[in-house]
């Protein structure tokens, strides 16, 4: 079902100011932020819970995507993922989930609160968990969902962590053990990964070991924090130069450039990030101006991979936010900064509250909800 959600000029105004400067501070992100702007409406947050309360547990149209051994394998997704069968795809039906848990952390009262905790409930039950790691633990599913899927899992473990829902914790218990195994298939492969893998989709690792990083402060799993930061320092510490101009390719919905210098910013503190970035994208320095990176443009809403440069947008504009977090309060490249993420801003909010199919609609909420929840940022 094509998903029609038009809102007012006046009220999408008002939600593209719904964030403001992040301030550098500590790697300590929270679930209870205040709102990003006093003077912020919220009119977005029914319109982003809305998205994934429409799809969470849509079963079809669906996109499987996991090795089969044998006939027993080939069934429908409601069976292979009993928990995470809905949205399309299994990480966009996560990070769903996550959605819902992250505006019931966040903004409470603007939301049906018992309906979303009902679907939560529909979906966190012991039986339908069992069922995931079942699938999980089949022969030559070590790699499943692996990276981008796993991170938003843990993300969604991260959230549940910092919740005061008294429902949180039981969904906690339930979803531990999946969240365990997962997080030993990252321990064993991170090692032999002799290579970061640098596209603007699923594959890229800079995007998930944020996530992975984030969750491993949250959870206190100081093993999986070492042996990941020590790798994202090898991957990427000597890098110079990223090849921005390069960017964007016809379906990214991540930017690899971008994205590292957001991960970066996570293991460094602001005078060698600092440091860093004037190697790593010196073409953005005091002289660049307002015009550095200009949004992309999507042709066909209706083509699920044109359509990743929406999130493209979104995604760029979060981790621009998170560059600026890593900058001194004085550096001045943070003018230039702030506007390119106004404007990648605009652009990716004009697509989540606009006209969407559900190509688009069955994700991009999560990526707006992360923008504008500020989520991933230090406390400010």
């Amino acid at each position: 079902m094509q998903l029609r959600l038009i809102m007012s000029l006046h009220t999408f105004l008002l939600v593209l100011s719904a964030c403001g400067d992040p301030a550098s501070a500590p790697q300590d992100d929270s679930a209870h932020k205040p709102a990003p702007s006093p003077n912020n409406n919220h009119s977005y947050v029914p319109v982003f819970a809305n998205l994934a309360l429409d799809c969470i547990h849509k079963e079809y149209s669906n996109k499987i995507a996991h090795l089969m051994s044998s006939g027993q394998d080939l069934k429908p997704p409601r069976e292979l993922y009993p928990a995470f069968y809905g949205c399309f795809d299994w990480h966009s039906s996560v990070h769903g989930h996550w959605l819902l848990v992250r505006l019931l952390n966040t903004h409470p009262d603007l939301i049906d609160r018992p309906a979303l905790i009902s679907k939560l409930n529909q979906s966190f039950t012991r039986e339908n968990i069992t069922g995931e790691i079942i699938n999980y633990q089949r022969p030559g599913m070590a790699s499943f969902e692996r990276p981008y899927g796993i991170a938003w899992l843990l993300q969604l473990t991260t959230e549940l962590r910092q919740s005061t829902l008294p429902e949180a914790k039981s969904w906690l218990t339930e979803l531990e053990p999946l969240e365990a195994l997962a997080v030993d298939n990252m321990t064993a492969w991170l090692p032999k990964l002799t290579h970061p893998i640098r596209t603007g989709e699923h594959s890229q690792t800079a995007f998930a070991f944020g996530l992975m990083l984030d969750w491993s402060r949250a959870a206190g799993n100081v093993m999986f924090e070492s042996l990941l930061s020590s790798r994202i320092r090898a991957f990427y510490l000597n890098d110079r130069d990223c090849p921005l101009e390069y960017e964007p390719s016809g379906q990214d919905f991540l930017s690899p450039c971008i994205a590292q210098a957001d991960l970066m910013r996570r293991v460094m503190d602001q005078v060698e990030f600092s440091a860093w970035l004037d190697d790593f994208l010196p073409g953005l320095n005091s002289k660049t101006g307002d015009v550095w990176l200009a949004p992309a443009t999507v042709t066909d809403k209706t083509d699920g991979k044109l359509a990743h440069l929406d999130g493209l947008n979104t995604s760029r504009a979060w981790m621009l936010e998170g560059i600026i977090a890593g900058l001194p309060t004085d550096d001045a490249r943070r003018p230039t900064l702030t506007a390119t993420v106004e404007a990648h801003r605009e652009a990716g909010l004009s697509a989540v509250l606009g006209d969407m199919h559900y190509m688009g609609s069955h994700w991009l909420g999560s990526f707006a909800t992360y923008l504008q929840t500020q989520r991933g940022l230090p406390d400010t």
